[in-house]
């Protein structure tokens, strides 16, 4: 636990910081700006936390998380808040999915055992067609666009041998 002290007194120092400058602010326009960056990056806060839960738990036990939360948001700041919310959860979790995948297929031994702890083959194939087009915008924009500024070969891209690799590493 002594890891996160550290982090958690920055975060609250920022947020302090931010509070005071809204607190002793000379016009109205500067306390607004103040206390309008207090709650984005209370709203930043909350996203990556949520995030940190999702990756800590994994993404079946996270579900009933996040409808609780997507309910809060809802009834807090509408439907539109939701769907940004919604979104960012979506890309933030597509990229650690994508990226952990991707360090699957080139063997990385990290990745591998992240996958064996949270995933059985159906919760695996639920969740690689769910990420499947951020699989291949990640692939586009870490090999193929370098490859081609570069002009260097590309590395062979197959999400069906991926997927047909997972299937076969996972014993569930």
């Amino acid at each position: 636990m002594k890891e996160y002290l550290p982090i958690a007194i920055i975060i609250f120092a920022i947020f302090a910081l931010i509070f005071l400058g809204a607190l002793y602010s000379p016009t109205f326009d500067e306390q607004k700006g103040f206390l309008e960056l207090f709650m984005l990056l209370g709203g930043l806060l909350f996203i990556f936390s949520v995030l940190a839960v999702a990756v800590t738990l994994g993404f079946s036990s996270f579900a009933f998380f996040l409808t609780i939360f997507l309910v809060a948001v809802m009834l807090l700041f509408g439907i539109e808040a939701v769907f940004l919310m919604g979104g960012a959860i979506y890309i933030l979790w597509g990229l650690i999915f994508t990226m952990q995948l991707l360090l699957f297929d080139h063997n990385v031994k990290a990745s591998k055992e992240w996958f064996q702890k949270r995933y059985t083959k159906k919760s695996f194939e639920i969740e690689f067609f769910a990420f499947c087009p951020l699989l291949t915008l990640a692939y586009i924009l870490l090999e193929y666009l370098p490859a081609l500024i570069s002009k260097e070969s590309v590395l062979s891209f197959s999400p069906k041998r991926i997927q047909e690799k997972m299937n076969n590493f996972l014993i569930k």
